[in-house]
């Protein structure tokens, strides 16, 4: 395998604190295989099982939560050095909330539950760091809900923006995502989003080039 597979999951919340050779050697434990996904790939739908612990090595996905209307909101989107589905891994009803599919091509790190359980089981350190992320996915979710469920669009196109700006710290923001992406991340209608932009502009909070947003004055989006 690849050095830098082992460098690039040093990211990954399971083997954090290890170095590159610790990462091989807890690895060496246990069965393992690379799989090769192609971009626009359904890697799983809701009400479908979690069958693996798999890791994004190289690539993207994403993942869409759908109503009974049709209608979808994105809930993540999911990079390099990502574990998926933690929480369903082990669980014993673990049917998929979202469903799954690759935005380019994605490359995995694929064990069997059994074998995710092995390196829990006899590294501290890897137990540690799984409980660790556990406890961050349920403070994800909780966020992500009361995002969805009391925010306005105002409210939650301002969050979203401002966190933005925090990550990438500049008032300068490039977006990763298209205008629908977006919609879909707050749950909303497109044009809904658009009219929430252009109003923001007109007042003079936000200046748009493209998939460039400068942040002009953030009190103006309350």
């Amino acid at each position: 395998m690849k050095e830098s597979i082992f460098v690039t999951l040093q990211k990954c919340t399971v083997f954090e604190g290890f170095t590159p050779e610790e990462i091989r050697g807890a690895l060496s434990m246990v069965s393992y295989r690379m799989v090769e996904l192609p971009a626009r790939e359904i890697y799983v739908l809701a009400g479908m099982p979690c069958r693996y612990a798999d890791i994004i090595v190289e690539g993207e996905m994403i993942a869409r939560m759908s109503g009974l209307s049709g209608k979808q909101t994105q809930i993540e989107r999911l990079g390099e050095s990502m574990l998926i589905a933690p929480a369903y891994i082990f669980a014993h009803h673990n049917e998929m909330p979202v469903s799954v599919e690759t935005s380019k091509k994605t490359t995995l790190l694929r064990m069997k539950p059994s074998e995710l359980k092995l390196l829990i089981d006899t590294d501290e350190r890897i137990r540690w760091n799984f409980i660790q992320h556990l406890s961050k996915i349920d403070i994800f979710l909780s966020q992500k809900m009361r995002m969805l469920s009391l925010f306005s669009v105002k409210e939650k196109v301002a969050q979203y923006l401002i966190k933005m700006a925090t990550e990438q710290q500049s008032r300068t923001i490039r977006l990763d995502v298209s205008r629908q992406e977006m919609a879909d991340i707050f749950g909303i209608q497109k044009f809904s989003l658009l009219r929430c932009l252009s109003e923001f502009e007109e007042k003079g909070a936000i200046r748009i080039d493209g998939k460039t947003i400068t942040i002009l004055n953030s009190d103006d989006m309350k």
